[in-house]
């Protein structure tokens, strides 16, 4: 808590008088103490507003490079699952194709970071993997 000490020194009635004619010098002080100390909570308030905590956005499944490496043709969908995790989205229109997304947003980078990863299987396993470049589109 923050205590502000006032210390009227060598002031006169007469003195507080010229600063403020036609108000009493008890209540002059008192609206003075009020003034800065609003003016003070004022400046607390703005110093403060600079401090206000951003969740970092963060959807999907993290994609690190060495696992998305690791994904080679012939492998089946268990051991992608087991290696990536369960896709963010499985068609069940198209159940030979995987989509793997990942997306991060703090409020200390200048852009998102964006993955998209796909795992296409035939007859339960890998024929072929793509990755998609987010950063062009």
């Amino acid at each position: 808590m923050i205590t502000v000490h006032y210390h009227v020194m060598h002031t006169t009635p007469t003195t507080l008088k010229m600063m403020h004619p036609n108000m009493p010098p008890a209540k002059f002080l008192s609206s003075m103490r009020s003034f800065v100390a609003v003016s003070l909570l004022g400046l607390l308030f703005l110093g403060s507003g600079g401090c206000v905590y951003r969740i970092p956005i963060q959807q999907g499944n993290f994609l690190d490079t060495k696992d998305i490496e690791q994904v080679t043709p012939g492998m089946t969908q268990s051991q992608v699952r087991y290696l990536l995790g369960t896709p963010m989205i499985a068609d069940p229109f198209t159940k030979d194709r995987w989509d793997y997304m990942y997306y991060l947003k703090t409020n200390k980078m200048t852009s998102a970071v964006q993955r998209h990863f796909v795992v296409y299987f035939d007859q339960g396993k890998v024929s072929r993997v793509e990755k998609i470049d987010l950063a062009n589109k």
